[in-house]
């Protein structure tokens, strides 16, 4: 039986290291890092936290995810294409900085992308 996508990922362990990877590049970004910074209102412990977990449920670990749906947690973001493409952009990047095969970094894309309609100009 193959390895589950939560596996591949590393677990509990490389999962936590992925999501620490994807919020720092996140806050990195010149595209999206002014609605992570200071007087932003996000709490990066929180949304660290939310990551991981997100992560680790959405491969099939452990564990729940306890924020909210992802259409209710960017309602009045306002997202544009531009602002998706960069956090699939760090996303990709964090994983391919993390060492996973062409695989699992295209199943990860794969769910992320799929969430598009869901966080995009709401």
């Amino acid at each position: 039986m193959a390895d589950s996508l939560f596996e591949r990922l590393g677990g509990t362990e490389g999962i936590t290291v992925i999501a620490k990877d994807i919020v720092q590049r996140h806050l990195d970004n010149p595209d999206i890092g002014t609605r992570f910074s200071e007087g932003s209102g996000v709490d990066l412990k929180q949304l660290g936290r939310f990551v991981v977990e997100f992560l680790t449920a959405g491969s099939g670990g452990p564990g729940d995810y306890t924020g909210r749906d992802m259409a209710s947690a960017h309602a009045h973001m306002n997202i544009n294409e531009r602002e998706f493409i960069s956090v699939m952009n760090d996303i990709s990047k964090a994983l391919k900085a993390y060492g996973v095969s062409d695989e699992t970094h295209d199943e990860l894309i794969g769910i992320s992308y799929s969430l598009k309609d869901e966080v995009m100009f709401k």
